[in-house]
């Protein structure tokens, strides 16, 4: 077989393949030149899904003739200076997206350059480049592309709908806008302007927060929280939202590096890490992060369309990102995102009533209830295995009032017993005073413009879940002994799988020892659980440590610590269906209020809901 030299314009077109994928990416490669170009506003036109036209024009410092010639020749730049590739300060530096989109469509560039008397014009077709022409244009860059991947007709075959390719255009020229919210922005399809943004001051923390508004919404400013933190060279800053205010995809995580939006792996999953149990599975948080770093220690000239990053130090990178956020949901305290609050008001709809005969019939308010997945049983657990009694759950304890004196918190006294109230509480506190139980499942509290709805059950879980970890980071979990062991029966890989993470089980507070080839025999358990069900406990514990692989032999069950002890926190927190008192119901809210991240569970739901007395008036149209 004899070997061959391709054209050019055939080089051309396989490497278009790489840098041009779709559309967007090519929205994507000329907004990025035109922020390398010193623009403070970009304006992007794209029609037919961008297939038809992709318009993009900007205010920047525009090229000479002879930088226009050149600049749709392959490897020709601007901006890398020298031969240093460790040293990337601006967003493109191949030199391959103009001749790549030339490739594969018509390209038109019209530019005038700052000092320049006349703006010019130049055209390439399917890789066939016409000679450069005088033409009219204030300072700054056209590029229009045309019929995009005529040239190539096998890659139209595999475009989505022009309404899926709209979207992706839009969510580019968004993330760019983010990450560059000094410089306006405008989204059109020809007919209509879909997206416009002016440019913000400089000061990320100070003033992008609006910008930010327009791309993740209206409810991410009012549940955002600022992160900043730094460590050596490396600074992160920018907005996370509460964990109750998530999505069910990862489109929502925004990262940018050094100015670059980037999809890097690494990053994404750090972000999830950082909020761990706080956000439900299969759910992704809201986030605005940006990471600044210096250059020689990224490496950008990973992939061609340089979304993916490589960190010189990535360790580092995501021990800071972790930290920045957790202390950012941290000073959050219980607080819940205040879109669970309008999603319930929206779920109660007017049903009209029969007319009165002489004034207009009133309008009754009907619920539309919610509903969260239940936990799945265990494949263990035996058809007449029942839920927990009152008895074998942690008890919930009114504070002494030594501890309320120590602890700021209102003891209540003997003759508020049965009343469903605990007066001042409710100007005092965040949570305010409890008022009723309903279902013996949901509290009722009152604040001085709100009514709070607490979940009884999601609430204690998170409370008992903070304080066995504090008890494990203080040197472990604290254990009390059983009068007579209970002796539990299992399949026999489940009892392997237990008597292998025997040493790290009682870490946690958990004893058990073999009896027999499918029993165990408890002999203690962590002291904050109580008398729980240890058959169904254990067997929910023997499903972790076998999804990690058939056992922890592949995964240290150091690295399950927190499912463990969310698991263990489940089975000693109060039942739905458990009738408390007005001092245990007050109790928990006092706990709530100075426990981090009590306002989800360790499943990520949602503790409470807090309804503002002004909406709930609306509601009832008394405004």
């Amino acid at each position: 077989m004899t070997i061959r030299q391709l054209p050019p314009n055939l080089i051309n077109r396989i490497a278009a393949g790489e840098v041009v994928e779709r559309p967007a990416s090519v929205v994507k490669e000329l907004v990025e030149n035109a922020i390398d170009a010193g623009a403070s506003r970009v304006d992007v036109t794209a029609s037919g899904g961008g297939l038809r036209l992709i318009r993009v024009a900007d205010d920047g410092s525009g090229m000479s003739p002879n930088d226009l010639e050149l600049a749709i020749e392959r490897h020709a730049t601007s901006k890398l200076k020298g031969e240093d590739l460790s040293h990337i300060l601006t967003l493109g530096f191949r030199g391959e997206a103009l001749p790549s989109i030339g490739a594969v469509a018509r390209l038109r560039i019209t530019s005038r350059a700052q000092d320049e008397a006349e703006a010019y014009c130049i055209e390439v077709d399917g890789g066939r480049k016409a000679p450069l022409k005088p033409a009219a244009r204030a300072t700054g860059t056209d590029v229009e592309v045309r019929d995009l991947f005529y040239a190539t007709p096998a890659r139209l075959k595999f475009m989505k709908s022009e309404r899926a390719e709209s979207a992706a255009i839009a969510d580019a020229v968004k993330r760019l806008a983010l990450a560059h919210h000094e410089v306006a922005f405008s989204l059109s399809n020809g007919e209509r302007t879909t997206l416009r943004m002016d440019g913000c001051p400089p000061g990320l923390l100070d003033h992008a927060l609006s910008r930010l508004g327009r791309i993740l919404g209206a409810e991410f400013v009012d549940d955002a929280l600022p992160v900043a933190a730094s460590r050596g060279n490396v600074n992160v800053e920018g907005y996370a939202g509460l964990p109750t205010l998530h999505r069910p995809n990862g489109l929502s995580i925004y990262l940018v590096v050094n100015g670059r939006p980037v999809r890097d792996r690494l990053i994404a999953g750090t972000v999830r890490a950082a909020y761990g149990d706080l956000v439900p599975r299969g759910r992704y948080p809201m986030v605005a992060l940006f990471v600044d770093i210096p250059p020689d220690e990224v490496d950008v000239n990973v992939h061609p369309a340089k979304t993916e990053l490589r960190f010189r130090d990535a360790n580092g990178v995501r021990s800071l990102l972790i930290g920045a956020v957790r202390d950012a949901l941290s000073e959050a305290g219980h607080r819940a995102t205040g879109s669970l609050a309008h999603e319930a008001l929206q779920r109660m709809r007017p049903v009209d009533a029969p007319p009165a005969p002489v004034a207009e019939a009133p309008r009754i308010y009907q619920s539309q209830s919610r509903s969260y997945p239940r936990p799945q049983r265990s494949r263990y657990a035996s058809a007449g295995a029942t839920a927990f009694s009152d008895q074998a759950q942690a008890p919930l304890e009114a504070a002494t009032p030594e501890q309320a004196r120590l602890e700021g918190v209102a003891a209540p006294s003997a003759d508020m017993r049965g009343t469903g109230a605990v007066e001042g509480l409710a100007a005092d506190f965040p949570l305010g005073a409890a008022r009723a139980q309903v279902q013996d499942t949901f509290i009722i509290a009152q604040t001085e413009d709100a009514l709070v709805i607490v979940d009884q059950h999601a609430a204690h879980e998170r409370l008992v879940y903070e304080r066995l970890k504090r008890s494990l980071e203080n040197g472990g979990v604290a254990r009390q002994m059983l009068l007579i062991p209970d002796v539990v029966e299992l399949p026999p890989e489940a009892v392997d799988s237990l008597l292998g993470a025997q040493d790290e089980l009682e870490q946690f507070g958990l004893v058990v020892e073999s009896f027999g080839p499918q029993a165990l025999a408890v002999r203690e358990v962590p002291a904050l659980l109580g008398t729980c069900d240890t058959r169904t406990l254990l067997t929910d514990l023997a499903e972790i440590l076998m999804e990690a692989e058939e056992g922890i032999g592949a995964r240290a069950l150091r690295d399950r610590l927190d499912h463990v002890l969310s698991t263990m926190a489940c089975h000693g927190s109060v039942r739905a269906g458990r009738r408390l008192s007005p001092e245990e119901m007050n109790a928990l809210l006092r706990d709530m209020e100075k426990t981090p991240f009590s306002g989800q569970c360790n499943h990520g739901r949602p503790t409470y809901v807090e309804l503002k007395l002004t909406d709930i008036e609306k509601l009832f149209q008394r405004r």
